[in-house]
């Protein structure tokens, strides 16, 4: 199971929680209301930060990875000189 499947199953158990547990709560509709919308603008921000996590995390990856690449081929193209100097003696 990937790390981002199970960090975006707990944002959402979480979520989910903490709306029914407004929901539940006696109190005022008004205030139910305010809460729920605070709620979802702190979810929003937290499911934002993750995926901006995510991106970062798979960016870096994805430049290592073209680093890696880069570093082959340059190696490749040396020995390929390499061998084609001494097939030329």
């Amino acid at each position: 199971m990937k790390a981002s499947n199970v960090l975006l199953g707990i944002i959402g158990g979480l979520a989910a929680g903490a709306i029914l547990g407004i929901l539940y709560a006696p109190e005022k509709g008004s205030e139910t209301r305010k809460k729920i919308s605070k709620k979802s603008g702190d979810i929003k921000d937290n499911l934002k930060e993750s995926f901006n996590d995510l991106l970062s995390n798979v960016e870096d990856k994805y430049n290592n990875l073209a680093s890696k690449g880069s570093k082959m081929v340059d190696d490749a193209s040396d020995n390929l000189e390499k061998m084609n100097k001494e097939l030329k003696r």
